[in-house]
């Protein structure tokens, strides 16, 4: 059996019971990266073995986890903050866990999307999760693709595109409000609503850190 586990995005207090309970039991824990995991697992004072399974694993690796899996073997699946399979590879492991006829269980918790999304004051009834943006091709593509789009868009970028990505969503689509979380659950937790150009101009003035979650009204 396979579990994919939630973790926390920043503040380790906002991890489940059920989550730490599972992270206890199974008989390895596949990790985003090692390291990153460790610090979750010291801090709980949890000592099961971990692996590295990330985007840039082989198919053979993948093939090993789901012989061990068919051993009778439980294992999590963790990736470094927040959810597995939300803009994370997670979907390649798990598609061939079902393809093994093997099962899956979800231990639900923290996620940056549903995070901002619940204090951004905005309908999100319906919304777009657009992940990460294209560097470069396909970037302009989204943007004529979804220009004319009536719901909020979601978007996670990196401190050293936000701005550029900023720039584009204004020469794209226009002067537009804008609902931005940066850091969230961390120390340096901010939340903006505000509109393009003046989410350009603060983020020009002020150098960005952290990883962004945007939301596009």
């Amino acid at each position: 059996m396979l579990f994919v586990v939630a973790t926390p995005i920043g503040h380790l207090d906002d991890i489940t019971l059920r989550a730490l309970k599972t992270l206890r039991e199974v008989d390895l824990i596949l990790a985003e990266d090692t390291r990153v995991t460790q610090k979750l697992l010291k801090h709980f004072e949890i000592s099961t073995p971990v692996k590295s399974l990330h985007h840039h694993s082989s198919p053979e690796k993948i093939r090993w986890v789901v012989e061990e899996l068919k051993t009778k073997k439980a294992m999590a699946l963790v990736t470094d903050a927040g959810t597995p399979g939300i803009a994370d590879p997670a979907g390649h492991l798990v598609e061939a866990v079902y393809q093994a006829g093997l099962s899956v269980v979800p231990i639900p918790g923290s996620s940056a999307l549903t995070t901002l999304l619940s204090v951004s004051g905005i309908n999100t009834d319906q919304f777009i999760f657009a992940g990460f943006l294209p560097k470069k091709k396909g970037r302009q593509t989204f943007f004529a693709k979804f220009k004319d789009i009536h719901m909020p868009i979601v978007i996670f970028e990196s401190p050293m595109r936000v701005v550029k990505t900023l720039e584009d969503i204004k020469a794209a689509w226009g002067s537009r409000e804008i609902v931005i979380g940066r850091e969230l659950t961390k120390l340096h937790e901010e939340v903006l609503r505000c509109d393009t150009n003046t989410a350009i101009k603060y983020f020009t003035d002020k150098k960005p850190k952290g990883e962004f979650v945007l939301i596009v009204r």
